[in-house]
C-alpha cells in the first residue's frame, strides 16, 4: 500500500468523524487507513450519504404499494402507471452549497436530481423546486435568492427541461440556511429500468461524462456538518456545472441504455467516483478494481484522494459486457464525451484502487455502504414548550380592508411570476398548467391520462407542532392534487432539519416522520424515496425542521382538468369543509402581527380524504368549472387568488355565514378546505356528493364584477378593487429587487 500518513486526532476531526467511528473503520478493515481511505469513509459515512441518524425513524415510512417497482435505495423511485409506462422521480436538497454560492449550489442542485432520473433509464419531462430565503428587506438574502433562481434557470432552461411550479416560503429561520429543494419527474418505458449495480465478474468498468476537476471535493461532508465562521474557506466545496454537457450525457446514456449495451450505470453525484464504484459494487454483492490513472482529468497532479473525492458534475460509472465495450465508446464519442474503461467488476466484494502502479485503496465495499453506524439520538422536545395563544387575546383589525392588502404583500403569499418567468416551462410541449395552479399537469403523449406533481411542506406548522406539520405537509400535497382532479400515486420527501446531535432537533425529525408516516397511510401512497438534509445550522441557530413532500397524482382524462381561476360570472362559489376557530400559526399572524405563536391547525386526515374524494368525484362528473385550496393566508386570500388567475382578474361577492369572528373566518387556515365554483343546475349535485361523503359544504356566494367583497352575517366588512388588490399581490416581490 502506498499513501502513508498519520493519522491523527486532528485530521480525523477535520474529516467529521468520531473517534469511536475511526476506531470501527480499522476494526472493519483491519488496519490503519490511509489519507484517501480516510476520505472515502469520511463522505460515505457522512450524514448526508449515510442517513446514520435518521434510518431508525425513517423506517416507519410506508414504501411498498402494488404498484411500486422501486423504493427507496437507488437514485429514485419508480412507479407503474400502466400501459408499459413507469413513472421516476425523486426530490433531493442542495442546501449548504446554495448559501455559499447560490447561483452554481442551485445549477448543480437541479443538475444531480436530473442525472437521478435518466439513471434509471428514464427522460426527464418536468422539474420543480421549493426553496426558502430569509426576509427580502435584507440585501444578502435577495443576493442569495437571485442567485438561486437564476442558477435554476440557467441551467434547467439550458438542459432543456420544463421548470413547472413548486413554492417558495419566506423567514427570519431561512437567513443563514436558504433551503433548496429540487424535483424531477421522468418517464420510461416499464422493460427498459437501469439500477446501480455492478454485476458480472470481469465487466468492464466505464468512466463516462466530463473530465474529473478539484470542484465538489469533500461536499457531502460539507453538508453534514453545522457552519461556523469558515464560510468563505468552504467556497471549492461546491461544484461547477456545465447544462449543455449534461444534456449530451442524458442522450448518450439513454442511447446506449435502448440498444442494451449497459448491465448498471450510477450517476457520480455526492461522493463522485467514491459513491458510484463502491455503492454499485456492494448492491451487487461484487467488487471493483479501477485505476486512476484512466481516470479523464482537466488538472494537473490530482492526488488519488482529490480524484476520488471530487464532485465534478456530469459523470456517470457504466458497467458493460466486455463485447460491447466498443459500441458504448463509439455512441458517448458520437455526442463528444469520454467513455474510458477504468476497471472492472470482480469477486470478493472490494474496492481496489491503484495509482501509478501501486495500491492506494484496498477496503472491503459493504464496511463503506452497509456497515456505518446507525444512531438512536437522544431526543425530547424543546424547553419551554412552544407558547400558546387564544384568539380573544389578539385584538381584531381596525381596518380589514387595509389587512387584507398587507397580508397579500407577504412574499410568500404574493405572486411568484418574479420567480418562475426566469425559467421555461412549456419546453417539450407537455405542459398543460402554467406555473400557479394548485399542481403542475402534464401530458403523456398520445394519452387522455396525465401526470399531476406538487410541493408542499409549512414550516411555521412542524415548528410549532411537529406531527400535525408532518401530516399537514402530506394532506396539502395530496389536496393540491385533488384540486386539478389528480388522484395520489406516490411520494417523495426532503427532510430539512438542524442538527440531529441537539434532542430538541432530533424530537422534532422523529415526530414529522411519524406525521408524514400516518398521513400516507392513511392516503394509501408509498414513499419511493427521498433526503434528509441535517446540520442546517450556521452559528447555531437552526431552521424550522422543514419537510418538502412531492407527491405525483394521476389524471384519468386531462380534458376534465381543471383550474383554481374563476371562469365566468354568475357561478356559485361553494365551500367544501367547514371553516373552524383557528388562527394559531397563520401567515396573518405572522406578517400583520409579527408573531410566531398558537397552535398549528389541526387536522382529521379522514375528513380530509373525504373532502378529497367529494372534489375528485365533481371533477370526474364535470360538475366544476374551477377549484382552488386554501392554505396560507386562509379563505380570504384563496378567493382572491381565483380572481387574480381568472381570465379577466373577474371579482366575486361573499357572504359568509359564521359565528367565528371576521378575522378567524377570513384569515384563519383550517385545513380540509377546498373553494370551488359552478353553475346553478350542478349545485344539486355536488352538495349530494357532499351529503354522500358526510362532508360540509356551504354556498358562500357568486362570481362576477370587478371588486372583491366580503360580508358576514349581512355586516360588510370590507370592498377593494381586484386590480387594486392585484397589484399589491403582483408587485410586492418585485419592489424588494427594484435598483435602490
Amino acid at each position: 500500500m502506498s499513501e502513508k500518513t498519520i493519522i491523527d486526532e486532528q485530521t480525523i476531526k477535520e474529516h467529521n468523524l468520531t473517534l469511536d467511528e475511526y476506531a470501527l473503520i480499522q476494526e472493519l478493515i483491519g488496519r490503519e487507513p490511509n489519507l484517501t481511505e480516510l476520505g472515502i469513509f469520511s463522505l460515505m459515512w457522512s450524514e448526508h450519504c449515510s442517513y446514520k441518524s435518521s434510518k431508525v425513524h425513517l423506517k416507519k415510512l410506508p414504501v411498498t404499494g402494488k404498484n411500486v417497482i422501486q423504493g427507496p435505495g437507488e437514485n429514485a423511485g419508480i412507479i407503474d402507471i400502466g400501459e408499459g409506462l413507469v413513472a421516476v422521480f425523486k426530490i433531493e436538497s442542495h442546501n449548504h452549497p446554495s448559501f455559499i454560492e447560490p447561483y452554481q449550489g442551485a445549477a448543480t442542485g437541479v443538475g444531480g436530481i436530473l442525472r437521478d432520473i435518466f439513471t434509471m433509464g428514464a427522460r426527464p419531462i418536468a422539474a420543480m423546486n421549493s426553496l426558502r430565503f430569509g426576509p427580502l428587506d435584507i440585501p444578502k438574502n435577495r443576493s442569495i435568492m437571485d442567485g438561486v433562481v437564476s442558477g435554476i434557470a440557467g441551467y434547467g432552461n439550458s438542459f432543456g427541461v420544463p421548470m413547472v411550479g413548486g413554492d417558495v416560503y419566506f423567514n427570519d429561520c431561512y437567513s443563514l440556511n436558504p433551503l433548496v429543494n429540487a424535483f424531477c419527474l421522468g418517464l420510461a418505458e416499464k422493460d427498459k429500468i437501469f439500477y446501480a449495480r455492478a454485476e458480472g465478474f470481469d465487466n468492464a468498468v466505464l468512466y463516462v461524462g466530463s473530465k474529473t476537476g478539484r470542484d465538489g471535493i469533500h461536499g457531502a461532508t460539507m453538508a453534514s456538518a453545522e457552519f461556523g465562521e469558515d464560510l468563505e474557506e468552504k467556497r471549492p466545496n461546491v461544484q461547477v456545472g456545465d447544462p449543455f454537457k449534461e444534456k449530451l450525457l442524458l442522450e448518450a446514456c439513454l442511447e446506449v441504455m435502448d440498444q442494451g449495451l449497459v448491465v448498471g450505470i450510477q450517476d457520480m453525484g455526492a461522493a463522485g467516483l467514491t459513491c458510484s464504484t463502491t455503492e454499485m459494487a456492494a448492491n451487487a454483492g461484487t467488487g471493483i478494481e479501477i485505476d486512476l490513472d484512466l481516470v479523464p482529468q482537466r488538472e494537473e497532479g490530482m492526488t488519488p484522494y482529490e480524484i476520488m473525492l471530487s464532485e465534478s458534475q456530469e459523470r456517470m460509472l457504466i458497467v458493460a459486457e466486455e463485447d460491447k465495450v466498443e459500441r458504448v465508446q463509439e455512441v458517448f464519442a458520437k455526442w463528444d464525451l469520454d467513455a474510458v474503461r477504468i476497471g472492472r467488476v470482480t469477486e470478493g466484494g472490494r474496492l481496489h484502487v491503484k495509482w501509478h502502479g501501486e495500491t492506494v485503496v484496498e477496503i472491503p465495499v459493504d464496511s463503506v455502504v452497509n456497515l456505518c453506524p446507525a444512531y438512536n439520538r437522544e431526543y425530547s422536545p424543546p424547553s419551554p414548550p412552544q407558547p400558546i395563544i387564544e384568539n380573544t387575546t389578539i385584538s381584531t383589525p381596525q381596518n380589514y380592508k387595509e389587512v387584507f392588502l398587507k397580508l397579500l404583500t407577504s412574499p410568500t403569499i404574493a405572486n411568484k411570476e418574479w420567480v418562475f418567468r426566469q425559467y421555461d416551462h412549456m419546453v417539450q410541449t407537455n405542459t398543460a398548467f402554467l406555473p400557479g395552479a394548485d399542481a403542475s399537469l402534464l401530458r403523456i403523449k398520445d394519452q387522455k391520462r396525465a401526470l399531476a406533481i406538487t410541493l408542499d411542506g409549512n414550516s411555521l406548522y412542524t415548528y410549532l407542532e411537529p406531527r400535525s406539520g408532518g401530516k399537514i405537509a402530506v394532506a396539502e400535497a395530496c389536496r393540491n392534487l385533488a384540486c386539478v382532479g389528480a388522484t395520489p400515486i406516490g411520494v417523495t420527501n426532503c427532510l430539512n432539519f438542524g442538527n440531529p446531535e441537539k434532542p430538541e432537533i432530533m424530537w422534532q425529525f422523529k415526530e414529522v416522520v411519524e406525521g408524514v408516516a400516518e398521513a400516507c397511510q392513511t392516503f394509501d401512497i408509498p414513499v419511493t424515496g427521498g433526503n434528509v438534509s441535517f446540520y442546517n445550522d450556521t452559528k447555531g441557530v437552526s431552521i424550522h425542521p422543514t419537510p418538502v413532500l412531492g407527491i405525483v397524482g394521476m389524471v384519468d382524462d386531462i380534458d376534465k382538468a381543471v383550474s383554481p381561476g374563476f371562469k365566468e360570472e354568475g357561478h356559485i362559489i361553494l365551500l367544501l369543509g367547514e371553516n373552524k376557530d383557528e388562527l394559531g400559526a397563520s401567515e396573518y399572524l405572522r406578517w400583520v402581527l409579527r408573531e410566531e405563536k398558537g397552535r398549528t391547525p389541526q387536522i382529521d386526515l379522514d375528513y380530509e380524504k373525504r373532502v378529497h374524494q367529494v372534489c375528485l368525484d365533481a371533477i370526474d362528473q364535470e360538475l366544476l368549472f374551477s377549484a382552488h385550496d386554501i392554505s396560507e393566508g386562509g379563505l380570504a386570500v384563496c378567493a382572491v387568488e381565483c380572481a387574480f388567475l381568472s381570465p379577466t382578474n373577474m371579482g366575486c361577492s361573499l357572504d359568509l355565514r359564521s359565528d367565528l369572528r371576521p378575522d378567524v373566518l377570513l384569515f384563519g387556515e383550517t385545513q380540509s378546505r377546498i373553494l370551488v365554483t359552478i353553475s346553478d343546475k350542478n349545485l344539486e349535485a355536488v352538495l349530494a356528493l357532499a351529503e354522500k361523503h358526510k362532508v360540509t359544504a356551504a354556498v358562500l356566494g357568486t362570481t362576477g364584477g370587478d371588486t372583491f367583497k366580503i360580508s358576514v352575517n349581512d355586516l360588510s366588512i370590507f370592498e377593494v378593487p381586484v386590480l387594486e388588490a392585484y397589484n399589491a399581490w403582483k408587485q410586492a416581490i418585485p419592489e424588494y429587487f427594484k435598483v435602490r
